[in-house]
């Protein structure tokens, strides 16, 4: 694995795993005990037609869902080689889940955009790391 690609995973891999258990905590707390100050309230209205009565399955599946599987891949990119592919490709593909999901009920906001660079420079450096773009594999399968 080139060493670009690997520190390119891991710095993105980190940021998405710290800052989804950070706002999943931050959205749990906020609908358990709202004046507390690193908690986040979205408005309420953002959960109409929404399956939810409050922030705290969202947050949890951002902590332990989104966070933790970007952890785990962080984990794999440090000390199992073999599987980063399918890790950073799981953690690409969970984090742009979160975010079309997220994108029905919320609207347009820049954190989304940044999630969404996230998950697509996961998943192509996946492809990357499989050889999907190598000139002389593609040619020696023909």
């Amino acid at each position: 694995m080139s060493a670009t690609v690997r520190v390119a995973l891991l710095s993105v891999q980190a940021f998405v795993a710290v800052t989804a258990a950070a706002g999943g905590a931050a959205l749990i707390a906020g609908s358990v005990i709202p004046t507390w100050g690193f908690a986040i309230v979205p408005p309420a209205q953002y959960l109409e037609g929404s399956p939810f009565a409050s922030y705290v399955v969202p947050g949890l599946l951002l902590l332990l869902v989104v966070g933790g599987s970007h952890a785990a891949a962080f984990w794999f990119g440090i000390r199992r080689p073999a599987l980063v592919p399918f890790a950073a490709a799981t953690g690409g593909y969970i984090c742009l889940i979160w975010i079309f999901v997220q994108m029905i009920y919320i609207p347009f906001s820049f954190l989304q955009a940044v999630y969404f660079v996230a998950g697509l420079v996961q998943v192509g450096l996946s492809l990357v790391l499989l050889g999907v773009f190598d000139r002389t594999r593609v040619a020696a399968r023909r």
